[in-house]
């Protein structure tokens, strides 16, 4: 479970502008971002147990970051539809990045396999275009196809589901990055650990009160929670600032 909110072609120097929220089990072990030596290419976070990755660019450049590429991933909320033998949606990430193809073509080959994972959402940006593709919302008018510039939020449910921490980041977001707002309020932003009233909680199916506990921006609680925060930034001529703060 987690929480994009992202801006695409918004200000002239800065395409792409993403806040990100990384929520998992505390006892399952990742690794903060750095160049991945086995996949040469990539920086990213990295999952320990399947080695893929929630959130990453491409980058060629040992020495300061030049992204050419970015990816991200969340889980669709859905638990009365889990697949045991589903591959990891980590590789998802991974495997565009490392690889040289374009978003549409990735999402075109992602298509015939599926029913291969578990639901997911999957941004996918290659410099020209920025798609969103799950395999849970195939009739959204969205999906599959190159976003628009404006600014977007995804947590487990549908690109811009009207989820009380969707539809409240997105909105400090963008007050944000209006301001040009210095990276600590973005972190500051992606802490919030206020949750949704309960008139306002969804109903994905599970109990009311986890519902409650997973409606705020920053998850906190025994076993769950978020793990890590990410500030990216790709500027017009490829230059990168990715900026993470681990909570746990």
């Amino acid at each position: 479970m987690c929480l994009i909110v992202f801006a695409w072609k918004l200000l002239p120097d800065t395409p792409l502008v993403v806040a990100a929220n990384r929520d998992e089990y505390y006892a399952r072990a990742a690794s903060e971002a750095h160049h991945w030596q086995d996949k040469p290419g990539i920086f990213a976070g990295r999952d320990l147990q399947s080695h893929g990755t929630w959130l990453g660019i491409r980058s060629l450049s040992q020495d300061a970051l030049q992204a050419t590429k970015f990816a991200a991933v969340t889980n669709v909320r859905a638990p009365s539809e889990p697949l045991e033998s589903a591959r990891s949606r980590g590789e998802l990430v991974s495997s565009f990045l490392e690889n040289d193809i374009s978003a549409a073509e990735y999402v075109r080959q992602l298509a015939a396999c599926d029913d291969e994972y578990n639901g997911y959402n999957l941004l996918v940006n290659d410099g020209q275009d920025m798609i969103w593709y799950s395999n849970r919302h195939r009739d959204n008018a969205k999906n599959g196809i190159a976003l628009a510039p404006g600014i977007y939020g995804v947590s487990n449910a549908a690109l811009d589901t009207c989820w009380h921490k969707v539809v409240r980041t997105k909105a400090e977001f963008a007050s944000l990055i209006c301001q040009l707002a210095p990276q600590d309020a973005f972190f500051e932003m992606l802490s919030n650990t206020t949750q949704a009233p309960d008139c306002r909680l969804p109903d994905t199916g599970i109990s009311f009160e986890r519902e409650r506990l997973l409606s705020s921006p920053c998850i906190v609680s025994q076993d769950y929670g978020t793990r890590v925060s990410t500030l990216l930034r790709i500027h017009h001529d490829g230059s990168t600032e990715f900026m993470e703060k681990t909570l746990r």
